[in-house]
């Protein structure tokens, strides 16, 4: 029986895990040191991108309902950067936990609103280019409704409580004095603990996955319908071939870039989590320690990812083309006018 539950490995630990026995507790290997170098790493990179994000909102004057979300996922990102990474790194260079039982309920609780914000504010900024795609002629009302999203994407983090009262510390005394953060005593029986972390696991990749594929497809239908039109419905603006306002588009584009990133990061980490929530004895064996460790990090390239493609889809190309062409032809003409004078 592993002294750590997956649950928490799946989340927020990732050092081994082992039996309750003399031979076999936790060590830090070197494939924990390796992970906590690359946490470090990126943890200063997502730190560094995610406040050049902030910074660059608050210095510029208009403040659109899509900056405003982003602000919101550049702040859940933090949450990851501050929270998730730091802990997790500290927790594979200690092995066991040293910080009390406090601590232990208390960060428990704080990483798992974390990984909740970042999901949440993912699945609003899919519902507002739903809005934007399906119903164009609402984006008066678009800040409004993304404040409403937002409110309860943020409640949704009510759902991290039980983490307070699950998570206990445990301290083993053979073959030495051993003290870990777990959920071990929690649940009375199996069926309980896999019904929490089902729970989890829905909440926080299931239930956004579904809303954002579903959104996405509603999206694509959308504009499959217009590209079969001829003439652009919306003369006023600059519009795609499939009669979508560019500026809107390139939102778009964003918006899926965004999503994709979330899926693609965290769903190999969760698929583990399945596995060994209903074979236990056929994950045992079979994935080595590393591996965990590898897409564990994986899914923290989310928190940087995020950011840079905000930064790939908001800068200005065109404008800096026309700027260096402007300052290539003045600087020609400088040359032509001090030849003549010459």
């Amino acid at each position: 029986m592993l002294f750590l539950n997956f649950i928490l490995h799946l989340l927020f630990s990732g050092f081994n895990t082992c039996e309750h026995n003399a031979l076999q507790l936790p060590t830090f290997t070197t494939a924990a040191k390796v992970r906590v170098i690359i946490t470090f790493i990126l943890c200063g990179i997502s730190a560094f991108c995610n406040l050049a994000v902030l910074w660059a909102h608050y210095r510029h004057r208009r403040k659109s309902h899509v900056r405003v979300l982003i602000v919101n996922l550049t702040t859940a990102d933090l949450l990851v950067t501050f929270i998730v990474m730091p802990v997790d790194a500290v927790w594979n260079m200690t092995v066991q936990w040293l910080a009390g039982n406090l601590a232990c309920r208390v960060l428990m609780f704080l990483k798992l609103q974390a990984m909740y914000s970042c999901a949440f504010v993912t699945v609003v900024i899919s519902l507002d280019r739903q809005s934007a795609i399906l119903n164009p002629l609402g984006i008066s009302m678009a800040r409004r409704r993304n404040r409403v999203m937002l409110m309860v994407a943020w409640s949704m983090m009510s759902c991290s409580h039980p983490q307070i009262f699950i998570f206990n510390t445990v301290t083993i005394s053979d073959p030495a004095e051993f003290t870990q953060c777990t959920t071990r005593g929690s649940f009375l029986t199996h069926w309980q603990e896999t019904a929490y972390n089902m729970f989890t696991f829905s909440c926080l990749f299931l239930l956004p996955l579904i809303i954002m594929i579903i959104v996405y497809t509603r999206i694509f239908l959308q504009i499959s319908k217009r590209m079969k039109r001829k003439s652009c419905n919306e003369p006023d603006l600059r519009c795609s071939k499939n009669n979508i306002p560019k500026a809107r588009m390139r939102t778009l584009q964003m918006s899926i870039v965004i999503v994709l990133c979330f899926i693609v990061c965290w769903t190999p980490y969760y698929l583990l989590g399945l596995w060994y929530w209903f074979f236990p004895d056929d994950l045992e064996g079979k994935v080595s320690h590393s591996l965990t460790h590898i897409l564990f990090i994986f899914g923290l390239f989310n928190a940087c990812m995020d950011p840079i493609i905000y930064g790939l889809f908001t800068i200005r190309f065109k404008g800096l083309r026309n700027r260096c062409c402007k300052a290539t032809l003045s600087s020609g003409t400088e040359r032509n006018t001090l030849k003549q004078s010459l």
